[in-house]
């Protein structure tokens, strides 16, 4: 297979460059390079700037960007490489694709256009107590009462529900048969009577996730997606979307790895010189280059691949992407050394109010660092990610 880009596919990089340059806000960028939160506000905004330029896996006639599989390979690389991306763009990459495949005309015209515009900011309600890797075994039910679904149950680590104005939910509507074939879809708006929302503090001192207490509430059945009862079906196609490698984003993490480790100091020379540091450097380099190939690999296969052996693409870029992931959180604490003792809440993180000892740039890092070794858990804990690996590969 030849994996070069044509001529006009590096045309279309450069497009994809001039734009990020352009258009995305220099403080969102610096944040994002520095690990720093984002308010919803600026979630807002970089995802708007991204949308504007093209959805890359939406098709035109739902307003995205048609583009080829290569396209939208070198669109995600780039964007999150900038670095521009927001981390909780769950609208255009998630629930998008599944309301213009499996929704209905009316939930297509209605959610599609305010998807693209963002003015609707989406949360994922798949994960409860109970029901993490296993999450075909959730209590959550749904009673069909009328025209509406009662809603009774719990959702968990449910990332920025507390800015969310909607939820994809997935709810047991049949508690008989394989547990599969009783969860169907449902998309609840969070303003609706008998949500709670409970942010939860993680170590790195924010509050990225959250509980989600549903008593009772009243959904429209015709915010049903698809059919009742097939919503593990469209589950799976989403969380294909979820698990991927964010290759770009560790590839700006390497090249700040780099910058800060020249003018870091270390034994009466830069670190950046110390053989040892550059070897292991060096080593986490050619994996993600290795990741980066296979993952354009998954892209320009897409098409003709079946579904068991795309379920097992998705779940190789998001088992070594998680490892990757870490080992460059774990580099980041080679180059703070000592100056990462000094720990910065989330909050104090959002305001700016730090700690002033050593540089600027070290108070973020180990925060960052020590929520990096969630990577191996959330979107499908990596021990989930081999059993996949081995039943659609292996055949075990």
């Amino acid at each position: 297979m030849d994996l070069r880009f044509t001529d006009e596919e590096i045309a279309f990089r450069g497009e994809v460059r001039k734009y990020l340059r352009d258009k995305v806000p220099s403080d969102i960028r610096r944040k994002l390079l520095e690990d720093q939160k984002l308010s919803k506000s600026e979630m807002v905004d970089s995802a708007r700037v991204i949308n504007k330029f093209g959805i890359p896996n939406w098709p035109k006639q739902h307003g995205g960007a048609g583009w080829t599989l290569v396209q939208q390979y070198i669109f995600e690389v780039e964007v999150q490489s900038f670095p521009a991306r927001t981390t909780y763009d769950y609208g255009a990459s998630l629930i998008g694709p599944i309301i213009y495949t499996f929704g209905n005309e009316g939930q297509k015209k209605y959610y599609l256009p305010r998807i693209v515009n963002v003015d609707d900011w989406w949360c994922q309600g798949f994960s409860e107590p109970g029901a993490g890797s296993d999450l075909a075994s959730l209590r959550t039910r749904a009673v069909r009462d009328g025209d509406h679904y009662l809603v009774q149950g719990q959702k968990i680590w449910t990332s920025a529900a507390q800015y969310a104005d909607w939820m994809f939910c997935l709810v047991r509507t049949n508690p008989d048969g394989k547990k599969q074939q009783g969860i169907s879809f449902l998309l609840i708006d969070m303003k609706s009577p008998g949500i709670t929302v409970r942010p939860i503090q993680l170590i790195d001192g924010g509050h990225d996730v959250c509980e989600v207490f549903l008593d009772d509430v009243r959904v429209p059945a015709e915010n049903l997606v698809g059919e009742e009862n097939k919503g593990w079906d469209y589950a799976k196609q989403l969380l294909g979307n979820e698990r991927i490698a964010d290759a770009g984003i560790c590839k700006a993490r390497i090249r700040r790895i780099k910058e800060l480790a020249a003018r870091t100091c270390l034994g009466g020379g830069r670190l950046a010189d110390q053989a040892a540091f550059r070897e292991k450097v060096g080593a986490v380099e050619v994996q993600l280059k290795a990741l980066e190939i296979t993952q354009l690999r998954v892209f320009v296969e897409a098409s003709k691949q079946q579904s068991g052996a795309q379920d097992a693409a998705s779940s190789i870029l998001k088992l070594r992407g998680s490892e990757i992931h870490q080992a460059i959180a774990e580099l980041l604490m080679d180059v703070v050394g000592p100056y990462a003792l000094p720990y910065v809440s989330g909050e104090e993180r959002m305001t700016g109010d730090m700690p002033n000892v050593g540089p600027g740039w070290a108070a973020m890092i180990a925060p960052a660092y020590f929520s990096s070794r969630a990577a191996s858990i959330h979107s499908g804990s990596s021990e989930i990610q081999k059993n996949i690996i081995a039943k659609a590969i292996l055949g075990l």
